[in-house]
This record gives C-alpha cells, sequence and structure tokens, in this order.
C-alpha cells in the first residue's frame, strides 16, 4: 500500500527533505509539500540586501520549481494538525491524511510581541531585515542616512542565524567607510546576551573585532519597549539606550498552524523534537527539521542542511519498521561576514562550541579568523544553495557530522 508524507513548509527545510525522500523512495511514497504561497526567499541573501549587494529580484524563486517531478505541491496555509486522527487541516478547506508527517514550518517573527516596536517610527525609523519588505525598506533609509546613531537590537533568544546581527555591525561599518561617513555614524549592538555570542571562545573573538572597529557592545539588555517617535530602547529593568535609526531583530516563535494544533507545540510554538533522530517527541510518525524543531542548536540554514540526511534515513527506517539512527550531532557552520571582503567561519555542535583552525579539514578554510577565501565561500554559497543544498544533493567534502580534524580544541579548555 502506497504510504503518504505530508510535509508542511516549502522553505529551506522541507523543499530538501522533500527532494530526498523523493530520490531515496522513489515510487513508494506519495510526497505533498504544502505551504501558503509560492514565494520562495534565499533568507541569507537578506543581510546583503539593505547594503546594495544583493537585489530583491536574485532572492525570491518558485518553490513549485525547486521541487523534484513526483512531488505534489498544495498551495495554501495550513490551519492546524490534528495528531490523533493523521490529518492536516488546510485554510483552503482541504484535510490531507498522511502516514509520516515532516514539519519544516520554520520560525515565525513577532515584531508585535514588543510594546512600541511596530508603532510610531516603524519602518521608518526602526526596522528589522529579518524579511523582504523589512529588508527593502532599511536599504532605503540607509542611503539616506547622513549621521547619527545607528542601534542593532537583538530582542530575544532564539532568533533564526543568530550571527546575522552582528554581520549586519561589520557590513555597516563597512556600508559607512565606503561612503565616507564612518566618523559621522556611531554604532552599536545591544543584546540580551552577556556577550557578544553564546559560546565563550566565539563570543571573545567577536567582542574584540567589534571594539576593533569602533562598534559600541551593550550586554544583558532586555528590551522591554521600542520608542520610535522618541529614538531609544527602554529595558525592563529601565535603562535606556537613544537612537537615530534602529535595527531591531524581533522575538521569533513557532508557526501559527503549530500553536493551533493540539499537543504539537511548546510555549513558543516550537515542536518539540529528539536531537539525535529528529523525530518528534508528540508521535512517533512525525518528524521535524529546521527552525521548527524546539532542539538545542542553532536556528540556521547549515543545520537545517546537516538535519536532511539524518531525518531522510529516518522516515526509511520508521517506515520500513527499523530503528531509528540517532547521529545528528547538531552540526552548526556559518560564515560571518566582517566587511571590506573579508568573513570568518565557525564551526561547532552540541558537545563542541566553536574554535580556531581550519575547516573541513587542516588544510580547509581558516576557523575563526578573518579571511578573504571564506568572503567568497559565503558568496559562492548562493550558487549551491539554488543547484546542491535544495535539490537535495551531497556537498562533496561536507559531512552531516562535525569533523575534528584540523581544530584547536585546547582553546576551549582554556588553552592558547
Amino acid at each position: 500500500m502506497t504510504k503518504r508524507i505530508v510535509i508542511l513548509g516549502g522553505g529551506t527545510g522541507g523543499t530538501l527533505a522533500a527532494n530526498r525522500l523523493r530520490r531515496a523512495l522513489d515510487t513508494e511514497c506519495e510526497i505533498t509539500v504544502v505551504d501558503r504561497d509560492d514565494d520562495h526567499v534565499y533568507q541569507p541573501g537578506l543581510l546583503f540586501l539593505p547594503f546594495g549587494l544583493a537585489h530583491e529580484d536574485d532572492l525570491v524563486r518558485s518553490r513549485r520549481r525547486q521541487l523534484r517531478e513526483g512531488i505534489a505541491y498544495r498551495d495554501s496555509g495550513v490551519d492546524h494538525v490534528d495528531v490523533e486522527a493523521n490529518v492536516v487541516h488546510l485554510a483552503n478547506g482541504e484535510v490531507l491524511g498522511y502516514d509520516v508527517l515532516v514539519i519544516a514550518t520554520g520560525a515565525r517573527l513577532a515584531p508585535e510581541e514588543t510594546e512600541g516596536l511596530t508603532g510610531a517610527g516603524w519602518l521608518s525609523r526602526t526596522f528589522s531585515f529579518y524579511d523582504l519588505p523589512g529588508a527593502t525598506a532599511l536599504a532605503r533609509a540607509l542611503r539616506e542616512f547622513t549621521g547619527g546613531r545607528i542601534v542593532v537590537n537583538v530582542v530575544d533568544l532564539p532568533i533564526k542565524c543568530p550571527v546575522a546581527p552582528l554581520e549586519f555591525c561589520f557590513l555597516a561599518d563597512w556600508y559607512f567607510h565606503e561612503r565616507g561617513i564612518r566618523d559621522r555614524v556611531r554604532l552599536t549592538y545591544v543584546t540580551t546576551l552577556d556577550g557578544a555570542f553564546t559560546t565563550p571562545v566565539a563570543a571573545r573573538s567577536l567582542a574584540g573585532m567589534l571594539q576593533e572597529k569602533g562598534i559600541e557592545l551593550v550586554t544583558e539588555f532586555n528590551t522591554g519597549e521600542v520608542d520610535g517617535e522618541e529614538g531609544k530602547l527602554v529595558s525592563y529593568d529601565g535603562r535606556e539606550v537613544e537612537f537615530d535609526l534602529a535595527v531591531v531583530v524581533p522575538v521569533h516563535g513557532g508557526a501559527d498552524c503549530v500553536e493551533r494544533s493540539w499537543g504539537l507545540g511548546d510555549a513558543l510554538g516550537f515542536v518539540p523534537t529528539d536531537e539525535h533522530t529528529l523525530q518528534s517527541e508528540v508521535r512517533d510518525n512525525i518528524f521535524v527539521i529546521g527552525d521548527a524543531a524546539a532542539v538545542p542548536t542553532s536556528k540556521a540554514g547549515s543545520v537545517t542542511h546537516f538535519e536532511g540526511e539524518v531525518l531522510v534515513r529516518n522516515v526509511e527506517r520508521y517506515l520500513a519498521g527499523q530503528e531509528l539512527d540517532a547521529s545528528f550531532d547538531g552540526h552548526t557552520n556559518c560564515f560571518v561576514e566582517s566587511g571590506f571582503g573579508k568573513a570568518l567561519l565557525i564551526d561547532f555542535n552540541y558537545d563542541t562550541e566553536p574554535v580556531p583552525g581550519h575547516y573541513p579539514t587542516s588544510v580547509g578554510l581558516p576557523l575563526l579568523k578573518e579571511s578573504r577565501l571564506n568572503h567568497l565561500g559565503k558568496l559562492m554559497f548562493s550558487w549551491l544553495y539554488w543547484h546542491s543544498l535544495l535539490p537535495g544533493r551531497n556537498l562533496p567534502g561536507v559531512s552531516t557530522a562535525m569533523p575534528r580534524a584540523g581544530k584547536r580544541f585546547e582553546v576551549a579548555q582554556g588553552g592558547s
């Protein structure tokens, strides 16, 4: 009997999972992908758009056209999932039954959760570059900016691509240097963390770069209000940070349809998931990939890529009644744009924080060190995304598990 696989979400995780499953299972299963529209946005490009380093038309392609032949596509939102009956209720009234459900609904921006953020000044003085309208509006604002204080604020975690706000600071430093007005622009990075990043070795490196570039760092600032009219951030403890232009990374939550599905999501709307098998903790026939998963790793595109191989293997094993593969180690790999045509690279997993060295071997790209090669690697990733990652192909020399070769682990242990 033909098995039915329904995939909620046609972004990075849903697309690569569908394509990998189609290749692995051939005609044994019916695969259906569901999403609310046909616009697949290359999200890493949103960082570059405000600085004129990317263009809107290059970032958006058809979701349907990224899917292999034989994969059905439903252009509809999802109302809710009935996990007891194994059915998905779509917003258009259609009901899809499933034998296996893959949740790839990503993370949702929730600027309305922060008092004042979407009020006075929204998209004229306060912005976010985490979606296409925000990044486009911010591009116009930066072109017209001639001096003053720009504050980049992370309201709370988790967020998609945790290094992107830091990258924005570094690219802004470069951008205003190129315009010849860097001395008239005060850049400030405001974070809820006690450092520049979530792990000590990377935090020290990135904080040092902020200092070298003359970018202020304000830590442990829990934003309670954004006053766009007066131009100030207000923390819950009463501290204030003034701005002329604010770039705010808003609170993130899980998809609305997860929140509407009884028993499916946690308090934030993400799906409790086994961190090694990617099988949900809700039902055995539900698997989760990408930002939708409540697992202890970054919500980054590289994580989704590395999860894909394990998830597909486990869907196959589940359908065959076999023991699942518990090999996903939280592998995360991020290029960090540092401006002036250079970038860093960080590579880590659940158990190992970013450390210096090289990736993927001792003769690879430098880790935690600015390099022109890393910048070129990030630029090249756009091509790999559309032509290798989304189609579900393995990247040569890049393994799902974090490689240990080439890394200097003694640094994380307090060595030099």
